[in-house]
């Protein structure tokens, strides 16, 4: 007997206790590299920014939920390699949600989403891949850095911890997605920002244009993209 495949929710795969452990092992692995946080702060945040994403565009709330499940999920391949692990994030991902019993069509959404979203790869191939894209690539915060140690913070410490405030929000009309910042500028230059973000800011641009709207920049109140 073929077996029925079901709608597969967020509430199941973030109960699933062995996404929970390839999450968490991904994590301790960049910490181990030096990278800010992958954990379930970040992932959580990116799932729940690329769910309302879509549903304030109008998509349909099954696929805004695909959307929040590829968020979840999508850093999974870091217990791999850093190099590459948005493909291998997307295999894992694959051979999860296909033994949770998600229907093929979905699986592919979201594989295609996880497997698009490094900078080096990444292309709005759907728009679950794009609000993924813009979920994931605005989640800038003091919060990320784990250096503790001022005096060794490399660039990319230094920028992050210089956000005092992150935002990201729709404009009043929803034809542009807002990323506002406000920055330290004694901690980290706007353009030290621009050296480290500028290829994760022209994806997010990308992205935007996807879902047929604009992606707008805005640094301790001036409008910068």
């Amino acid at each position: 007997m073929e077996e029925v495949k079901k709608k597969v929710t967020f509430e199941e795969v973030r109960a699933n206790e062995e996404i929970k452990c390839y999450i968490a092992q991904a994590d301790k692995a960049l910490c181990a590299m030096g990278y800010t946080e992958h954990s379930f702060a970040h992932v959580v945040k990116a799932a729940e920014a690329a769910e309302k994403i879509l549903l304030t565009l109008g998509y349909p709330e099954r696929e805004a939920e695909l959307a929040k499940i590829a968020g979840y999920i999508h850093d999974i391949g870091n217990i791999v390699n850093r190099i590459d692990h948005a493909q291998s994030g997307a295999i894992l991902a694959f051979h999860l949600l296909e033994k949770m019993g998600m229907e093929p069509n979905e699986i592919a959404q979201v594989v295609s989403a996880i497997g698009n979203h490094d900078e080096s790869t990444a292309a709005a191939v759907n728009p679950i891949a794009a609000a993924l894209i813009l979920a994931d690539k605005t989640d800038v915060r003091r919060s990320r850095v784990r250096n503790r140690d001022f005096a060794n913070f490399d660039i990319h410490d230094r920028v992050n911890y210089a956000v005092e405030e992150s935002n990201i929000y729709f404009n009043d009309d929803r034809t542009a997605i807002v990323l506002e910042l406000k920055i330290d500028t004694t901690i980290s230059a706007v353009m030290d920002y621009f050296e480290i973000f500028l290829g994760r800011m022209m994806l997010s641009r990308k992205a935007a244009e996807y879902l047929k709207i604009r992606f707008e920049l805005v640094i301790n109140g001036q409008r910068l993209l």
